[in-house]
C-alpha cells in the first residue's frame, strides 16, 4: 500500500532499514546479539542507535532529543521491528519516559529524557500476581515514613527491569473513594537497597521479571507527579502505550507476511510454485488487505494525536493496539502453516515471529480489555 511521506520521513525509514540490514540482517547476526533468541536486548545495538540521534525521536528538543510526535515514533518502531532490531528495551523506555515528561519533576526529566538519548534504558511495573488487567486491585505498598516512602510487595511481568536504570513503579498509598484512588508513581533506582529483581523464563526468552520490595525506602524526591493520583496519571499515557505496541507489532506482521510470500514463491510441489494455488494466493491477498488497513489505522490515529497531543484517544488507540497485535498473530500463524515443518524449524525464524506475536495479544492490555474499552466509548 502507498504511503505518503516527506523527505525527511523517508530519509529515517531507509537509514533505520538499512542500519538494521547491516547490523542485525542475518539469522548468525541475530544469534550473536541475542544469545540464541534468548535475550531480548542488546545494549551494544542499542548505543550505536543512540549515536545516531533515533533514541530521542520523541524526547523534547530542550533535553538532548528531537522533538518529534507518534508518527515518526511509529515509522521508527516499525522499522525496527520489522528488522528484527533486539532494543526490546526502547518500548518500555518510551512509556516510561511520557510519563516523566508529563508528570516529572525537572530533574526527573533531566536525568530520564536525557538517559532515554544516551541509550540508557527504563521501566515501568504494574501487575501484581493478584492485579494484572484489574490495575486498581494492586496491593504492593509505600507507606510514609520520614523524608519518604517504604515499599513493600510483589510486582509481576515487568518487561526490561533487569537491564533498566530506574523502574517507575505504580504503588497503594492510600484506601478510600474507589479502588483507583490512593495510587501514586514513584521513579525507583533499578538498585535500590531493600528491591530484588528476579527473572521469568517465558517461551519468548528473558525480558520480564518478578520484582520484590521488602523495606524499599523511596524519598519524596521519588515521587512522580501528584500522589494518589496514580491512576489518572497512568490513564493520561495510554496512547503512547498502546500505539507503540500497534506499531511495533504491526511492523512484525509486516515482516512475517514478506518471509511467508518470498517461501511460497520459491518453493516447489507438484511440479509447480505453492503460491500459484489458488488455496495460498487468496491467503495471502487476505493478509495483505489486512496488512494494509491496519496501516491505514494506524497512520490515522497517529496523525490525530500529532494534531491534538494534549487529547486523549482512548478508543482509536485501543483499536490500533487490538487490531494490529491480532493481525501479527494471524500472519505469523498463517505463515508457520503455509510455510509447513519448515515455518516450525527455528532456521527459517518464522516460528520466532510466532513467539514475539502470541505475547502481543496479552501485555499491555489484553484484546479483551481493549474491546471493553471500545465498547464502553460508545456507552455500552
Amino acid at each position: 500500500m502507498p504511503r505518503v511521506l516527506s523527505d525527511e520521513r523517508r530519509d529515517l525509514v531507509k537509514a533505520t532499514a538499512d542500519f538494521c540490514r547491516r547490523e542485525c540482517g542475518t539469522k548468525d547476526q541475530r544469534d550473536e546479539l541475542t544469545a540464541h533468541g534468548q535475550e531480548q536486548h542488546n545494549q551494544k545495538l542499542y548505543e550505536k542507535m543512540a549515536a545516531l540521534g533515533w533514541l530521542g525521536i520523541a524526547v523534547p528538543e530542550e533535553y538532548g532529543g528531537a522533538g518529534q510526535g507518534m508518527t515518526d515514533l511509529c515509522l521508527f518502531l516499525q522499522e525496527t521491528s520489522y528488522g528484527l532490531a533486539p532494543i526490546s528495551g526502547f518500548g518500555t523506555t518510551v512509556i516510561a519516559a511520557a510519563a516523566y515528561e508529563k508528570f516529572g519533576t525537572e530533574e526527573q526529566k533531566r536525568v530520564v529524557l536525557q538517559g532515554v538519548v544516551d541509550g540508557r534504558v527504563e521501566a515501568v511495573s504494574m501487575s501484581e500476581p493478584g492485579a494484572g488487567s484489574d490495575v486498581g486491585a494492586l496491593t504492593c505498598r509505600a507507606e510514609r515514613t520520614d523524608g519518604g516512602y517504604r515499599v513493600n510487595g510483589q510486582k509481576t511481568w515487568c518487561s526490561n527491569a533487569h537491564i533498566a536504570d530506574h523502574i517507575l513503579l505504580i504503588a497503594r498509598t492510600g484506601q478510600g473513594g474507589s479502588k483507583h484512588h490512593g495510587l501514586t508513581q514513584f521513579m525507583v533506582p533499578a538498585n535500590a537497597a531493600g528491591l530484588q529483581i528476579r527473572g521469568i523464563d517465558t517461551m519468548g526468552g528473558k525480558d520480564v521479571n518478578d520484582l520484590y520490595f521488602t523495606d524499599c525506602f523511596v524519598p519524596d524526591s521519588a515521587v512522580v507527579g501528584e500522589p494518589g493520583q496514580g491512576w489518572s496519571q497512568l490513564m493520561a499515557g495510554l496512547n503512547v502505550e498502546r500505539m507503540m505496541l500497534a506499531a511495533l507489532m504491526l511492523g512484525v506482521a509486516h515482516r512475517a507476511f514478506d518471509d511467508t510470500l518470498a517461501y511460497v514463491r520459491e518453493r516447489e510441489q507438484f511440479g509447480r510454485p505453492i503460491g500459484s494455488f489458488q488455496a495460498m494466493k487468496h491467503r495471502i491477498a487476505d493478509m495483505a488487505t489486512e496488512l494494509a488497513c491496519a496501516q491505514l489505522l494506524l497512520d490515522d490515529v497517529a496523525a490525530a494525536i500529532d494534531a491534538e497531543p494534549g487529547r486523549l484517544f482512548p478508543r482509536e488507540a485501543s483499536m490500533a493496539k487490538l487490531k494490529c497485535t491480532e493481525l501479527a498473530k494471524h500472519v505469523a500463524l498463517e505463515g508457520m502453516q503455509m510455510m509447513g515443518g519448515y515455518g516450525y524449524a527455528t532456521e527459517y525464524g518464522m516460528e520466532a515471529l510466532l513467539r514475539q506475536t502470541v505475547v502481543s495479544t496479552v501485555y499491555g492490555g489484553t484484546s479483551e480489555i481493549q474491546r471493553d474499552i471500545i465498547g464502553k466509548s460508545y456507552g455500552l
